[in-house]
Parts: C-alpha cells; structure tokens; sequence
C-alpha cells in the first residue's frame, strides 16, 4: 500500500487523472505518486438475454478473429499465399466458434440465461503524494504561475574599491593568536 501525504480525493478516477495529468504537464516529477481507490465494489450489469441464437453469434464472432489470425499466419509464411486461405480460415473458425458456443450454452443454461459485464469501481479516489513534494505540488496545482518558479532577480553587483591595506584572512588571526600565547610562556 503506498504511503504519504493525500493530495485530494476524488469521486471519479477521471477526476484524480486530470490532476496527475496536469501535475506531470507542469514538469512536475510525478514519479512516486499513487492514485488509489477506496471502497470497492464490485458491479455486475446485464446487457441482455442469453438465447441459443445469442449463443452461437457470440461463438461465431470470437471464432472468425481465431481463424482470420491462423489464415494470416499461414498468408505470411506460405510459399505461395493466396488470400483465399484467409477468408477460408475465418469461416472454419467462425463454424467451430458457433458449434462451442451452442454447447457452452446448453451446459450452462439453467445457471445463467443472460449477459453481463463485470467492473470494479471505487467510491473514492486519493492521490498518494511523497510527503517531501506535498507542498511543491500544491502550488503547482494552484496554478499561478509556471513550474518551477522563476529564480527571484538578482541586483546588479557594482565592482569593489581596492583597499589601501590588504585585510588579513580571519582563518589567519586565531593562528597568530595561539603562536603569541605560546611564546610568553616559553620564555618564563
């Protein structure tokens, strides 16, 4: 499970990509960042009853694109292709398609005499953020300005007066310091 900071949350997954989306057009490292969906449920929505008719179309479709893809496979490598191969192979596949799915159906046709799709959806969406970016991505999502911010101006620097005296380094000064305590207590 990613951990952080929360970003935001949202009630769309749609809603929490538009917000990474715009983060990573801001050059912002989005690298890191988790998009993370909280209650889970599980949803099931029938798009219509399951007849032998049904059946067998459904078989037939799938089986065609199984048999278009062997006949292009043997199109390609045949030493002397013919596109008649193909249409040939998209028409067994689309029968054999047929006669499984006919089958299929009348094995399982007291438990599920209906179609559906199956999705999983979250009730809400957080964006999970490294702590160390937390605020760098909120101003950027403020949008004010662009990213990264500009560098502040800088005042022109006027040249230096040459001293009359050269300073002495202050690395210098404890050395001299120590040397002139050492040399009273070596004479007494």
């Amino acid at each position: 499970m990613p951990r952080g900071d929360v970003l935001g949350e949202y009630e769309s997954y749609v809603e929490a990509q538009k917000v990474v989306d715009r983060l990573a057009k801001a050059d912002f490292a989005v690298t890191g960042m988790a998009i993370v969906g909280s209650d889970l449920k599980t949803v099931e929505r029938v798009t219509g009853r399951l007849s032998y008719g049904r059946a067998a179309l459904g078989g037939a479709a799938s089986g065609s694109w199984l048999g278009l893809f062997f006949g292009l496979l043997i199109f390609v490598f045949s030493p002397a292709p013919e596109f008649s191969t193909v249409l040939a192979a998209g028409l067994i596949g689309a029968g054999f398609g047929m006669i499984f799915g006919i089958i299929s159906y009348a094995i399982g046709r007291r438990r599920r005499d209906f179609t559906s799709t199956h999705q999983v959806i979250a009730s809400t969406y957080q964006i999970i953020i490294d702590p160390n970016q937390t605020a760098r991505a909120r101003q950027a999502l403020a949008g004010g300005s662009a990213w990264p911010p500009p560098l502040p101006p800088t005042a022109p620097t006027e040249p230096k007066a040459e001293a009359s005296e050269p300073e002495a380094p202050a690395a210098d000064e404890p050395k001299k310091k120590a040397s002139a305590r050492k040399t009273p207590a070596a004479k007494g």
